[in-house]
């Protein structure tokens, strides 16, 4: 048995690039960082931060929602597959190139980061590719739950 999951919390480094197709498919192409943390080790030695690029593919749906939402700076939370595929460039060098296949994007950050249009009331959507949940959801709107500048009494 194996296994092909990457689990990805980033920041959108550019503005997507959608391309459309005449069956009503579309494909998305962005690429997102994620920085791990630098640190001084107990003998003092600093470890700077490090940051990776990861280029992600959405496709249909997906790419119809990161068209609409996703955007440079955006926080995202992407999970997925790696696909490596290979080009021959403009000298005829054969390259190579790693990608992360789309199955669930969420978009992380307050609502106001990811509105496209503006729009401070409704929620930012949430996607996947799993032909069983193809609706969009959004979290619920419960006056129950405390807000940003709210505090609980819990011990932890």
């Amino acid at each position: 048995m194996s296994v092909n999951k990457v689990i990805l919390v980033g920041n959108v480094g550019k503005d997507p690039e959608v391309r459309h197709f005449e069956n009503d498919g579309a494909v998305a192409n962005f690429p997102i960082a994620t920085t791990e943390r630098g640190y001084t080790t107990r003998s003092g030695q600093e470890i700077p931060e490090r940051t990776e690029w990861h280029n992600i593919v959405a496709w249909r749906g997906l790419a119809k929602i990161v068209e609409s939402y996703v955007k440079k700076g955006t926080q995202i939370f992407i999970e997925g597959k790696i696909r490596t595929r290979s080009y021959d460039d403009k000298d005829g060098i054969k390259r190579y190139m790693t990608e992360v296949y789309a199955d669930n994007i969420q978009l992380l950050g307050r609502r106001s980061d990811n509105q496209a249009t503006g729009n401070e009331s409704s929620s930012a959507p949430q996607a996947s590719a799993n032909p069983q949940s193809q609706a969009i959801s959004s979290p619920p709107q419960n006056d129950n739950f405390l807000k940003e500048d709210e505090t609980d009494d819990l011990p932890f």
